[in-house]
């Protein structure tokens, strides 16, 4: 019997032992490049009390384990060898590590753009092959998510020297920024690359839980995180609330039992205590901090340079929320990585054909607030480095080295490097023209060799297509038939592959928007009825195409959870000849929902065939019966229909296209119709259907002139043909 037990217990020694040996996470190991000039962290686990021992290139320095076994030395900074070393690790066991350099080390992430791998790139093979550069050191972290922070990340490829069986699987921009340094320092300073990107993810799961706080735009992400967070407060209240729920109902149930009655279901688990993995099953990648818990919190406090970051395809939708978004990011990865002035360089997303045009530009405008804002960070502009059908352009090149240029300007001091895209200085209004003068250029060109495109002007009338002229730095845009000009644009469309530039550095002038189209001239004269209402929506109809229709202005947000009086419809037209026609039509809401009262897409979820009440008429159209009325009809929808009177709209035709038609929701998004009736006088005050056509939808006031196809409510017409201009407005009175 002693023997057994004598046996048991060195069984349980030698497990002891097993578990007290020095471990380091597997950012360390042979191969890898630490950072020169700033302090080196090397951390990791033993047993309890145990002395490690860390040396490397001269220096040695002690650490003792916790009581939680963990410990840490930080190197003083190191100075720049290309010469193989040692680093070694020493307690109860030896780690050593071999050709180990000193250099710059940067973290590349972002989604798939960033993942995007060398030998799917423009030139793939080519790169590849010439791609030996024994100084480059690439390290892969494996794409993982974790609802609580790990120790350790799951490798793709731990430190390795960039070559050819090396880099065909390693993200190419990141591959083409590294070598940029590289040459840059003339083959003399080591260069480190850690890949750590996933395709399709949102910058939340990047972000650690310190980059919520503090920012009033993200609180609701941040209440969610607290509410999981052992120790905060709103967890405290939660787990305690909890308890007491589920207590009260063990003693009533208990009671219950013991006379014999029936138990009652316990209560529901909170939602809210729920890991945040829960809010988002289906994708569990994307909810906040998943990510950054198994990719980035393993890696950390590693020292690094900076960062490059390619992502936002997946927050497109977040328009200038995606600003807030960044800084959370940056203010997280600086915490974490104990770097206040840690570098964040990111790529402006390429044009590409989404199913609006819109929603790229304010990202865009976000991604370049956040470069102008942040003193420590820059922004690659590339929209001319794609194909707006392929939303992962192969030139990554491109996008490594123009990265490059950032980092030798901003972060490493070679001024000289050129790194900035041209940018607005001034912008001013003539009587005929905007006069922009550019920054970041003595001269400006075109990479084309053609004039100026996707510029825009505006006044009261609307957006109209620009043409423009370069002298120097200097660019003058002009439209024919606008005058008193208040507003300019450039490249604000999801599909600009616009050609303006600096001509000595080949670098890209970026989408902007500067100024206000103000109302038109008819609202005004319209006087009290159409006093105090503010746009929610500004559309020019004929430059807007796809299912999901291109706002120049969207105050949707601003509108949230406000209280909606009064809704109003203005639409102006000028015809080919320049005869400017218009309807404006107030009426009672018939939704507090602010994106149901635009045009009817598929993503605003409008699907309305019902009456609406006191409807106020304007317009200067001839045979539009004008004043009040109590009740009109509209048909709101982005699915197909007919001509059948399905919902028995009082003298509505049974077999032509008027005010009272059947929704087809079979195909959906599809014709598409927005139409308002003055149902009284069975006439449509207004027609916007099929909008995805753009300069072919169909759009009109009042009834349909009669022809041999007459339809009242302007279906299948293609009137919008005829126009040189169009300008939709969605107005709001709130309490």
């Amino acid at each position: 019997m002693k023997t057994k037990l004598a046996l048991i217990l060195a069984l349980v020694l030698s497990c002891i032992a097993l578990n007290a040996d020095v471990k380091v996470p597997a950012i360390f190991g042979d191969n890898m490049v630490l950072q020169l000039g700033r302090p080196v962290p090397v951390w990791g686990t033993a047993a309890p009390g145990e002395q490690v021992t860390v040396t490397f290139a001269g220096q040695t320095k002690t650490a003792t384990a916790g009581a939680d076994g963990k410990w840490r030395v930080n190197l003083d900074p190191l100075k720049v060898s290309k010469e193989p070393r040692a680093l070694t690790i020493a307690g109860s066991n030896t780690l050593r590590f071999n050709n180990v350099l000193v250099g710059v080390v940067w973290l590349c992430s972002g989604q798939s753009n960033m993942e995007w791998t060398l030998q799917k790139s423009q030139d793939g093979d080519k790169e590849i092959a010439n791609s030996s550069h024994p100084l480059i050191r690439l390290f892969h972290v494996k794409k993982t998510w974790s609802d609580t922070p790990r120790d350790d990340v799951v490798l793709e490829n731990a430190w390795v020297s960039a070559g050819p069986d090396t880099t065909p699987k390693f993200s190419a921009v990141g591959y083409f920024f590294g070598r940029a340094l590289l040459k840059a320092f003339k083959e003399d300073v080591p260069v480190g690359l850690i890949n750590s990107s996933w395709g399709g993810t949102r910058i939340e799961p990047w972000t650690s839980p310190v980059g919520f706080t503090g920012i009033p735009a993200l609180a609701d992400i941040n209440a969610r995180i607290q509410s999981v967070t052992p120790g905060s407060e709103s967890n405290k209240t939660l787990t305690a609330q909890a308890l007491a729920d589920h207590e009260a109902w063990l003693a009533a149930s208990r009671a219950a039992a013991a006379s014999g009655k029936p138990v009652a279901p316990p209560p529901e688990f909170p939602k809210a205590l729920l890991p945040l993995s829960a809010d988002n099953t289906s994708r569990p990648q994307q909810n906040p901090t998943v990510i950054y818990n198994a990719m980035i919190a393993p890696l950390v406090p590693f020292s690094i340079q900076g960062v490059i970051w390619y992502q936002g395809e997946a927050n497109r939708a977040d328009g200038s929320l995606y600003y807030d978004k960044l800084n959370a990011l940056a203010a997280s990865w600086r915490a974490e990585f104990e770097n206040p002035a840690l570098p964040i360089h990111i790529a402006q997303l390429a044009p590409f054909k989404y199913n609006d045009t819109t929603s790229l530009p304010e990202v865009w405008a976000a991604q370049e607030r956040f470069a102008r804002d942040d003193k420590y960070s820059g922004i690659a502009i590339i929209n001319d480095v794609g194909n707006i059908n392929n939303i992962h352009p192969t030139d990554k090149l491109t996008v490594g080295t123009r990265l490059a240029r950032i980092a030798l300007n901003k972060t490493y001091g070679f001024t000289q490097v050129k790194c900035d895209s041209p940018a607005p200085s001034e912008i001013k209004f003539t009587a005929d023209a905007a006069v922009i003068t550019f920054a970041n250029a003595a001269k400006l060109d075109t990479r084309d060799g053609g004039a100026p495109n996707w510029f825009e002007i505006g006044n009261a009338g609307g957006w109209r297509k620009a043409a423009a002229t370069i002298n120097g730095n200097i660019v003058t845009v002009r439209a024919d038939g606008v005058t008193n000009p208040a507003a300019v644009r450039y490249a604000w469309s999801g599909i600009a592959e616009p050609n303006l530039r600096d001509a000595e550095s080949g670098l890209q002038v970026g989408a902007f928007t500067h100024g206000e189209i103000p109302p038109p001239p008819e609202i005004a004269r319209i006087g009290a009825d159409a006093a105090g209402f503010q746009v929610l929506y500004d559309l020019s109809p004929l430059s807007s195409t796809g299912n999901e229709v291109a706002y120049s202005v969207d105050n949707a947000a601003k509108f949230t959870g406000k209280k909606i009086k009064r809704v109003a419809y203005y639409l102006g037209l000028v015809s080919e000849d320049g005869d400017t026609t218009w309807a404006f039509v107030s009426l009672d809401p018939f939704s507090q929902d602010a994106k149901k009262l635009g045009v009817p897409t598929k993503n605003s979820g409008a699907r309305f065939q019902q009456n609406v009440a006191n409807l106020v008429v304007r317009s200067n159209v001839s045979g539009v019966k004008t004043g009040s009325f109590k009740q009109g009809n509209i048909e709101f929808w982005d699915c197909n229909y007919s001509a059948a009177n399905g919902a028995k709209v009082a003298g509505a035709s049974d077999s032509v296209n008027d005010f009272g038609d059947t929704m087809n929701t079979t195909v959906s998004p599809g014709y598409g119709c927005m139409q308002i009736h003055n149902t009284a006088q069975k006439q449509t005050i207004f027609a916007y259907n099929n909008w995805r056509m753009g300069k072919n939808a169909d759009i009109g006031i009042g009834n349909q002139p009669a022809g041999a196809k007459r339809r009242p409510d302007w279906t299948f017409s293609k009137s919008a043909s005829k126009l040189q201009s169009a300008r939709l407005l969605v107005l709001v009175k709130t309490e």
